[in-house]
């Protein structure tokens, strides 16, 4: 059964500047839980899976049943009924408040924060698994049961017309659909497998014109894994991080996720890595297209996009700009004496992204440049320290519950729960009910901060 483990390290490869306080972590432990606790476990998943076309956000069951048991619900006052506006007294408000706050005390971890899920972007969870897989270490950094739940929660999360979406909300795209399909393959899912599903969402990508219109993210993350060829990308060059920062067009004057993103990209895409070609990315160049892998038309496939994942046509001077960038810049820059400048950019790349790693132990600004910039420390040297301090902070982003496992939009969003929680909690007044609650938030709080300089 799953355990939640808060505030644990358990990696000497793992840094920390206040003893892990909110590191929420899933571990599976065989021996947990009673056997009245698995038969509930799998009602609530059977229950998810019957509504999961209405109902597409789980309720953490499995972290609530743990917390019932560790943090027994205190005795309630009665339920206040409502049947008219002259019910809502004082006292009725006051009651409903401390039932509440009682509530609220369960699900509160030991060291102060309040756990929760922060999933819902379908894109997350293919850059590990297809990062995992390149670098050889899927089977080491995920379990078999680690698999089965990430399955469960792509099954539960595919659309009725067999696509994925962007997000669990949305409409099914040529990027949620290719990307989540080639993880489900990489996982040792059969092409026939999932009960149908499997050929319900190789048929949606075959019927919307092939993974040549996927998008410029997943052409990237197909080319790395090497069911893509890199020449059917528009340029990522990373000699632009080099350009005085004064530069109008310097990617440092980008929003931050925009920048951190398209920087380790712009290493691979220099490197022009791609990953072993295993019998799986040979049978994926099969299934992904609809002409042979060898004839498809690579210089087309640049600016190809699936009218789903279409919201913004690029203009002609866009067109125009890549154009030039592919058939004339990058030549150039791949051949001496221009591969002298390609050199120096791909090292300045690797200096941000080493600074980026350090100075957030390796956690990263988000799910995306996190798996990427792991995978630029591997390509850069294999046996890395860098991606050794990596691989225990893969586990900071997974999340369970009974839809499965997910890849969170960050480690958590800890500190944001605690500090509106704790603010919610001193309006109530209630402070012989929330003082045990508020005395745990202010220490984690205050633990959360930082304490030496970034330099």
């Amino acid at each position: 059964m799953w355990k939640l483990k808060n505030a644990e390290g358990g990696s000497s490869w793992l840094q920390t500047l206040n003893n892990h306080v909110g590191r929420q972590v899933w571990e599976f432990d065989l021996k947990a839980g009673t056997s009245e606790d698995h038969l509930d476990v799998e009602k609530a998943r059977a229950d998810f899976n019957d509504k999961r076309f209405i109902q597409h956000h789980s309720a953490d069951f499995l972290m609530r049943l743990q917390f019932a048991r560790e943090n027994p619900l205190s005795p309630l006052p009665p339920q206040v009924k409502i049947e008219s506006a002259n019910d809502i007294t004082e006292e009725a408000i006051q009651t409903t408040l401390m039932r509440a706050v009682r509530f609220y005390a369960t699900i509160q971890a030991h060291d102060g924060h309040w756990p929760g899920d922060y999933g819902g972007p379908m894109f997350l969870m293919p850059g590990l698994v297809i990062v995992l897989y390149v670098t050889g270490a899927l089977n080491a950094v995920l379990s078999e049961m680690h698999k089965k739940e990430i399955c469960r929660y792509l099954y539960n999360h595919q659309n009725e017309d067999g696509g994925w979406g962007l997000h669990i909300e949305g409409h099914s795209t040529m990027f949620g659909t290719v990307l989540n399909y080639v993880t489900l393959r990489l996982l040792g899912q059969a092409p026939d497998g999932g009960q149908g599903t499997m050929e319900k969402g190789r048929a949606w990508i075959l019927d919307h014109g092939g993974a040549t219109a996927i998008p410029s993210w997943g052409k990237m993350w197909l080319s790395v894994l090497g069911v893509f060829d890199w020449i059917g990308n528009n340029p990522l060059p990373p000699e632009i991080w080099l350009l005085p920062y004064f530069f109008p067009i310097h990617p440092g004057r980008m929003w931050c996720h925009c920048r951190m993103v398209y920087l380790p990209m712009s290493y691979l895409y220099g490197r022009r890595f791609v990953g072993p070609l295993t019998r799986i990315i040979m049978s994926l160049r099969e299934e992904l297209y609809t002409v042979p892998y060898e004839k498809i038309d690579w210089n087309q496939a640049r600016n190809m996009c699936a009218k789903e994942d279409l919201y913004y046509p690029h203009p002609l001077i866009q067109d125009i700009l890549w154009g030039t960038l592919h058939k004339v810049v990058e030549p150039a820059l791949m051949h001496w004496p221009g591969s002298m400048l390609r050199e120096r950019a791909l090292q300045s790349v690797m200096k941000h992204v080493h600074y980026e790693d350090e100075n957030t132990h390796y956690i990263c600004i988000g799910p995306v440049n996190k798996v990427l910039n792991m995978l630029c420390c591997w390509v850069e040297d294999s046996n890395s320290e860098a991606f050794k301090r990596h691989l225990p902070r893969i586990l900071d982003y997974l999340w369970v519950a009974e839809d499965g496992m997910k890849m969170q939009g960050y480690n958590g969003s800890q500190l944001w729960d605690t500090a509106f929680a704790t603010q919610a909690l001193i309006s109530t007044d209630l402070l012989d009910d929330c003082g045990p609650m508020l005395k745990k938030a202010h220490m984690y709080i205050e633990r959360s901060q930082k304490i030496v300089q970034v330099i």
